[in-house]
């Protein structure tokens, strides 16, 4: 299928196709072409042919639903960005950076040094990206109308990784001898760059003050990161970044949204907690980390400087949130104590409620006929407790009620005892599958109102409520 390629548009009606792309879970290009799809197929007479079925026939497309639920609403979401891939091993990571992009939403269009051709192929980055990969500068389709200009200007971003030692000299010396250079120097758009080369290149003077010239020219780093190198024996700075801190980072330059948070310091807690009997056996809950990483998340899209307190889950870290693992209820309550004074805490994790009172150092085991043996447990501390009576006490202390039964009764009983400012109630009886799953039910319980919100995901769920601590503090700090 032949590509279309779009010029002459305003900044708001092309704003306008990224944001219906974004919407339908397709590229800018995806949707012209259902656009115009649909204007042949509301047509009259003979030769109107049928509606396309963009199911069927844009089958790499990923959906925008999906990508909000698993990514959280990603700030790059409906954008796009050019991704210059330059010359160097690290050059076939450049296709899972493409496909975690591509799955947050964000189109991706490439261009291949000749260098890079040596190590990935242009196939399978123009696979990847769905799309036609650019390498020649002096290719007659494509420069005719000064294509190296284009590709920059049409992007919102331009990143490029890996950027090898060679790279960056001509972009520091505004050489432009290729296609890649070109684009660089004709480009004005923020751009980012991921350093990939031996520890000694990296670390020569000449690549420093390369370095340190861009830098000062406004350009953005990530990496490179220390390790293993891809030459026996060589190990040092010089790796480049792994895709998911590229993609971090993109995702902070694209972020245009408000921050109605920003300067709030919050700590938020997540997950269940283990609590060890013995070396292979421990206590613990159902909970998955699913609602209070979103949660984490989102604040930290609302400006928020958010830290984590992680019980044990299989969920990546936060984009953008510094995440602190934790292991049982006593290491949370000190990493939780540890981040005061903060302006906010959102106690979402599913703490035990009680350890072992010994820890067994060796497995125990059963004996045979004598029944299973006597577990003594005592209490474990009560965080949202300690947060809500502390004398570092945050302006705004939000906890969590996993309950089963008279869920507003009891969520109120805890909202005073616990000195909390709202409990946020759920019900997590075993049929509503609430803990471990997507989706989650709440009510916002405050001292005077209780807010009854419909079934959500739990990343709408993450929003509703921070949206109405975003309220609460711009209401309670324009009345200071």
């Amino acid at each position: 299928m032949a590509s279309i390629t779009i010029r002459n548009l305003d900044d708001e009606t092309k704003q306008a196709l990224r944001e219906r792309a974004a919407q339908n879970g397709r590229s800018m290009e995806q949707e012209v072409r259902c656009l115009l799809d649909d204007a042949v197929s509301s047509g009259s007479g003979p030769e109107q042919k049928p509606r396309l079925n963009p199911a069927q026939d844009y089958t790499e497309t990923v959906s925008i639903s999906a990508v909000d639920e698993e990514f959280g609403n990603y700030p790059g979401a409906g954008k796009s960005v050019l991704l210059i891939i330059s010359g160097g091993i690290a050059a076939y990571k450049s296709l899972d950076l493409i496909r975690r992009l591509r799955e947050r939403g964000v189109e991706v269009r490439c261009v291949m040094t000749d260098a890079a051709a040596q190590f990935v192929t242009p196939m399978a980055v123009g696979a990847i990206a769905g799309g036609q990969v650019f390498s020649d500068l002096w290719d007659r389709a494509s420069e005719q109308d000064i294509g190296h200009i284009r590709l920059s200007r049409e992007a919102d971003l331009v990143i490029v990784a890996p950027a090898t030692a060679d790279l960056m000299a001509k972009m520091a010396h505004g050489l432009a001898d290729d296609l890649a250079s070109a684009v660089l120097l004709a480009n004005n758009r923020p751009v980012l760059i991921a350093p990939a080369m031996n520890p000694q290149m990296w670390a020569n003077p000449a690549t420093r003050r390369n370095a340190a010239l861009l830098a000062a020219d406004g350009i953005s780093f990530v990496g490179p990161a220390s390790g293993e190198m891809a030459e026996s024996g060589e190990a040092g700075r010089g790796r480049m970044a792994e895709p998911l801190e590229i993609v971090a980072a993109v995702g902070k330059l694209l972020d245009d949204r408000p921050r109605p948070l920003a300067g709030i310091r919050a700590v938020v807690t997540s997950g269940p907690t283990h609590e060890p009997i013995d070396p292979v056996r421990y206590i613990a809950n159902r909970s998955s980390g699913k609602q209070g990483h979103a949660i984490a998340r989102t604040l930290a899209q609302y400006g928020a400087d958010v830290t984590l307190v992680s019980g044990p889950v299989n969920l990546p870290d936060p984009d953008g949130v510094e995440t602190i693992h934790v292991e049982t209820a006593r290491e949370m309550a000190s990493a939780v104590e540890a981040q005061f004074p903060c302006d906010l805490a959102v106690m979402v994790a599913a703490v035990a409620d009680w350890r072992s009172a010994a820890t067994a150092t060796e497995k125990m085991k059963k004996q045979d006929g004598k029944g299973p043996g006597s577990l003594e447990l005592v209490e474990n501390p009560d965080i949202l407790k300690m947060v809500g009576h502390s004398a570092d006490r945050p302006r705004l202390v939000v906890g969590f009620a996993a309950e089963t039964q008279n869920l507003e009764t009891n969520a109120r009983a805890k909202l005073k005892r616990k000195n909390a400012d709202w409990i946020i109630a759920n019900d997590v009886s075993p049929e509503g599958g609430v803990m471990g799953g997507d989706r989650n039910q709440i009510a916002i319980i405050d001292a005077k109102t209780t807010l009854k919100l419909p079934d959500l995901s739990k990343t709408e769920v993450a929003t509703q409520i921070v949206e109405r601590i975003a309220d609460w503090f711009a209401e309670n700090t324009a009345s200071a």
